[in-house]
């Protein structure tokens, strides 16, 4: 509570130019952490994107330089320099140091664009240490620099006589707007811009890492056609990739693009990505639905003209036909209108129809070419209708029995008496015995322990309906509370963290493997958006006297065994959690003071998705290959 009672017109604060951008930075880029970090990347590139959507670009560098500096070069026509006649300085200095400044306001500049509605690159100039841009046009090289958004320059001609046109913006994040040690992950810039390249044809993204000496060029003549085949190139297909392409126009005139790639695999889930102006839309929209529902009237149609509803004599539906698909829908729009500035779901509602009837327009002819394909996913869709219909059954009786239960919670389960999840945990705990001690050890307050018996199913081989008739899976489905699949409601959630705690062995890590399939394929917005932890208990326990040490790799216990060199120490090696009483159990692996946990993220869906086929997947010698390849690079860091 403030301690002035009075409040006059001198306590109102007015922030000018960039200043509401430096004060609350988590309301322009989401975060001050990793995720915040990297998006001042994504909003220069997002400018480059523009002008190759414009037709205008068709290269793009990324260079993060030592330091954390980053360069962004493209070949487009390079920002204006001109001095704009109602603002009286140039062009470029107002698209720097003005938020809701940008040539993507009209449609004229740009009929379709990214970005975040004209904010993007002065926000990423607000939160730089220094900022510098170099612009090619009208055969001069112009320059400016900026520090904390402010120009410390005018813009000057630096070289006359120069060839071509584009935009090279330069920066370096100041530190002291973004938490402490946060630096910039090539893997995350790597998947992002690989996505970009997937979703632009033809234009050249390269990027260069100078601390780490790599260096990765992303360039698809294929477009979303490679990004499927990427996305499915280790499960088994039953199909080719289908493609559709279609410029077409709003009712207002103004233009739409349409692509769309597909192909079915002969696994049970339906994985997709989906896209506006190359921004990925989470949570999908008009568009996505536009394109189920196109494909269910084309599907359905082909059901009954071969013949299959009489011989199958089952109904099929939407989710029933999408099984084993894998696609990638990508709509380029002028404004298009988002729910939340996220950018996580496309609400243009004219845009529904339009997909709807392209995909019908364009599909019906390409199956007509390939009814063998056709007849496979029939196929493959009844086979789901059918499992569809026992996992009904199965989930009914979940739900009866849930019903019946005290508190509808599993008997194994040991709540905690916390009811907030935000302030709650659930360990899932590999064994009995390990169970016991964790009981033991926890705080019942915010901590609760479910004991695992054994390994649970593969949910990567297993249909729902056979999961669902798992006591396991059952119980871990209860305790968590949100349901699963179609069934999921994150905001039934009961804990905030949901902690798997399994031994530092084999054993352990295999059913660790298990319970995120499950979670991947099942219950995937739990891990989007950060509820679930892998634990990470001690290998070794090195004692001195009465103290204790513990380590959690080899590297750790050379570490701690040469810092007591001249000492009389003993060393315990863990076998697993029931080796460890419940103190040192707290003390390691469950005081939020002390534990280590690894928090499981989705950073790169297309490996994620490509690994889980492979590790949990029917591919036996694929399976081989990989962990061949991988034990052997494993054998070569230990010698």
């Amino acid at each position: 509570m403030s301690d002035k009672k009075e409040y006059n017109a001198q306590d109102i604060q007015v922030l000018e130019g960039l200043e509401p951008v430096r004060k609350r930075p988590g309301m322009y880029v989401g975060s001050t952490g990793p995720s915040g970090y990297h998006h001042l990347v994504y909003e220069v590139v997002d400018n480059s994107i523009d002008e190759a959507i414009a037709g205008y670009c068709k290269n793009i560098k990324v260079t993060i330089h030592p330091g954390d500096v980053v360069e962004v070069e493209d070949d487009g026509r390079g920002i204006p320099v001109d001095i704009h006649p109602q603002y009286g300085i140039s062009a470029l200095q107002l698209v720097m140091t003005k938020l809701h400044a940008g040539g993507k306001f009209d449609n004229k500049v740009y009929k379709v664009s990214g970005g975040l509605h004209g904010v993007g690159v002065s926000v990423v100039n607000a939160l730089s240490e220094y900022l510098e841009v170099f612009v090619k046009r009208d055969g001069k090289l112009y320059y400016q620099r900026y520090r904390r958004g402010i120009p410390e320059t005018d813009v000057i001609v630096k070289k006359e006589g120069v060839e071509g046109t584009g935009t090279i913006v330069r920066f370096k994040p100041d530190k002291t707007i973004f938490d402490k040690g946060v630096t910039f992950n090539y893997e995350v810039l790597h998947s992002r811009l690989n996505e970009l390249a997937f979703l632009n044809k033809g234009v050249r993204i390269e990027l260069v890492d100078e601390r780490i000496g790599k260096r990765d060029v992303f360039y698809y003549e294929g477009g979303i056609v490679e990004f499927v085949e990427a996305l499915t190139k280790e499960n088994k297909c039953i199909t080719g990739t289908f493609y559709i392409y279609s410029e077409n126009s709003l009712s207002d005139g103004r233009p739409i693009i349409v692509e769309i790639a597909f192909r079915y695999t002969t696994e049970y889930d339906e994985i997709g990505y989906t896209y506006v102006n190359s921004i990925k839309t989470i949570e999908g929209g008009t568009h996505l639905t536009g394109f189920r529902s196109g494909l269910t009237k084309v599907m359905l149609e082909f059901y009954e003209k071969l013949g299959f509803d009489k011989k199958a004599k089952i109904e099929l539906t939407g989710e029933d036909i999408r099984e084993g698909i894998v696609y990638v829908v990508s709509v380029k729009l002028p404004e298009p209108q988002f729910e939340g500035q996220t950018k996580t779901k496309l609400g243009n509602s004219e845009v529904r129809s339009i997909v709807e009837d392209i995909v019908y327009e364009k599909l019906v002819p390409i199956f007509e070419k390939n009814l063998d394909a056709v007849k496979k996913i029939l196929e493959k869709a009844i086979e789901a209708a059918r499992a569809r219909e026992a996992a009904r059954k199965a989930r009914e009786l979940v739900r009866r029995k849930s019903a019946l239960d005290s508190f509808m919670l599993p008997s194994k389960l040991a709540d905690c008496s916390e009811r907030d999840p935000e302030k709650t945990e659930l360990f899932i705990v590999e064994g009995e015995s390990a169970g016991g001690s964790a009981k033991q050890a926890r705080n019942r307050e915010f901590q609760a322990i479910l004991p695992l018996r054994g390994k649970i199913l593969n949910a990567e081989k297993a249909r729902l309906a056979r999961l669902l008739d798992n006591e396991e899976i059952k119980t871990i489905i209860t305790a968590i509370g949100t349901g699963i699949a179609e069934d999921f409601d994150i905001s039934k959630v009961r804990y905030g963290k949901i902690i798997i705690m399994t031994d530092a062995d084999v054993d352990g890590s295999h059913i660790r493997t298990l319970l995120l399939t499950f979670f991947y394929r099942y219950m995937k917005p739990l891990i989007e958006e950060g509820y679930v932890y892998s634990a990470l208990p001690p290998l070794y326990k090195i004692s001195v006297g009465k103290t204790n040490y513990y380590a959690y790799s080899d590297e750790e216990k050379e570490k701690i065994v040469k810092s007591l060199k001249g000492k009389n120490f003993t060393v315990q090696r863990y076998k697993g959690l029931g080796e460890m009483n419940p103190e040192q159990l707290w003390e390691t692996t469950m005081n939020p003071e002390t534990r280590k946990l690894l928090k499981i993220t989705l950073e790169d869906a297309i490996k994620a998705n490509n690994i889980f086929s492979i590790l949990m997947g029917e591919d036996v010698k694929r399976r081989k290959e990989f962990i061949e390849t991988y034990a052997k690079e494993v054998v070569e860091i230990d010698i």
